[in-house]
This record gives structure tokens, sequence and C-alpha cells, in this order.
């Protein structure tokens, strides 16, 4: 069984061509998460160090940013404005293109606890706060308020969320779950070793250690695995996979 599984597996990835990204293995080594741009750059982040860095696409250093705590990268897709979020510092920062900060907000100050945050928008952040059990949609540019619904679940082994036409995306270690904004549960399914979401037009895409899944609405389709990799990911040019400390870009 292990066998056809390999067979199969070599079988899907020989759909691709492979190109391998000439940066530095001791770069890699300890990277957390792997972030491409639709301009070819390349981000890593490294929770040993707490550092951000970014990398043209021959692998040459453009910017590296050192920080306090640990951040999660909501995704790079605006190279001009990424957007970071702290739950130890309860914190929201925004980066240029350059790796300077442009912009922090510090949320202690106005909620409870905030356990999770989205930003759809260059305006409108949504958040959960777990204290008061909440969901939250914010405009951080005017620091107000604009909803905020009843929001009871279970946020164990919570990895990532968003929330996209009046759903709540909610991924776990090993499931991937969609609310209503009334807590309602309308869809779970089983999914391994989960990293991140990201919207890509109507669809939904996750990401795990090894593979790429999406889900249309109604059902999860995979759309590129490498049992090899460590983090993969995607840009407008292909799938992204970092394997033994070397990085690889698969297109078709």
């Amino acid at each position: 069984m292990k066998l056809l599984s390999l067979i199969l597996l070599f079988g899907y990835l020989n759909i691709f061509s492979q190109k391998k990204i000439d940066v530095d293995s001791l770069q890699l080594k300890d990277a957390k998460e792997l972030l491409g741009d639709d301009y070819g750059n390349l981000y890593l982040y490294k929770n040993k160090d707490l550092s951000f860095t970014k990398y043209d696409s021959v692998g040459n250093q453009l910017g590296k940013l050192m920080l306090t705590f640990p951040y999660k990268i909501q995704s790079v897709n605006n190279p001009l404005n990424i957007v970071m979020f702290s739950e130890n510092a309860q914190e929201i920062k925004f980066i240029d293109q350059n790796m300077n900060e442009i912009q922090k907000i510090n949320l202690s100050s106005h909620f409870g606890f905030i356990k999770a945050v989205y930003a759809e928008d260059l305006q409108f952040a949504w958040m959960i706060d777990e204290s008061n059990k909440t969901l939250i949609q914010y405009n951080f540019r005017s620091t107000s308020k604009i909803s905020s619904f009843p929001f009871n679940i279970n946020l164990t082994s919570l990895k990532d969320f968003l929330v996209y036409n009046n759903r709540v995306y909610i991924l776990r270690e090993n499931t991937f779950e969609v609310y209503s904004t009334k807590s309602t549960l309308l869809y779970s399914a089983p999914i391994s070793n989960a990293k991140k979401l990201r919207r890509i037009n109507n669809d939904i895409w996750i990401f795990g250690s090894q593979t790429i899944d999406k889900f249309d609405g109604k059902d999860l389709s995979k759309i590129f695995e490498n049992e090899s990799a460590k983090i993969v990911d995607k840009n407008n040019t292909g799938f992204l996979a970092l394997i033994k400390d070397k990085l690889y870009l698969y297109t078709k």
C-alpha cells in the first residue's frame, strides 16, 4: 500500500516542473513559515530568533525585521502592507515592502483577550475575543467597532481563521470548520498538519505542512502535495516547497 502511495505521489509531482531557488540553506534551516508574494519575492519567518526576512526570486536578501514577540503573518499578497498579529503582545503590526513598520495597533486597551485576527482589507479586521466569546468587526483606521456577534466555540488548537461572505472559517491542527456568524457549525472535515488559511477569489485554501487543499464552498479538493516538504506555499507562479533546507518552485 505504501509503495502504491509513493508511485501515485511520484506521478502526481511529475505533472509539475521543478526549479531550485538559491536561498542559502543555513537561512532556511530554522524557518517556521514560508510565504511568497506575486512579484516573486520570498519571506521566511523564524520562531527561533523571531526574525522575518525578505528575499528576491534568486535568493538575494532584500530586508530583515527582528521582532520582540512571536507574530503570525497573515499573508504577503499585498507586499506594500503586510499584516502581522501577536497573541502574546496583543497587537497588530503593518509592514511595508521595505520591511519597515508603518502602523501598530494595541488591542489590549480596547478589548478583552484577542485570540486571532483576520484583516480583510486595509481598513477592517475581524477578531475573535476569547475572553468575551465574541466575533468582532473592527475599523482599525478609525479605531471603532463596527459589529459584534456572540461566538462561543471551542478555540482549542486554533491555528488560523478568516471571515468571508458571512461565513467564519476555522482551522485547527487536524480539522477545518465553517461556521455562521451565530456560531452554527455548517461544515467540518479532517485535515492534516494544518498551518494557515488564505482566501483566493471565492475559494478558501488550506495550507498544511505538505499539502494544499481548496474549499469551494461545498467540498475539499487537493491542489498540491509533497510528502518530503516541511512547509508549502504558493504565489501566482506556482507552488513553493521547503525540502531538506532547500527551496523549490513547482510550476505546470
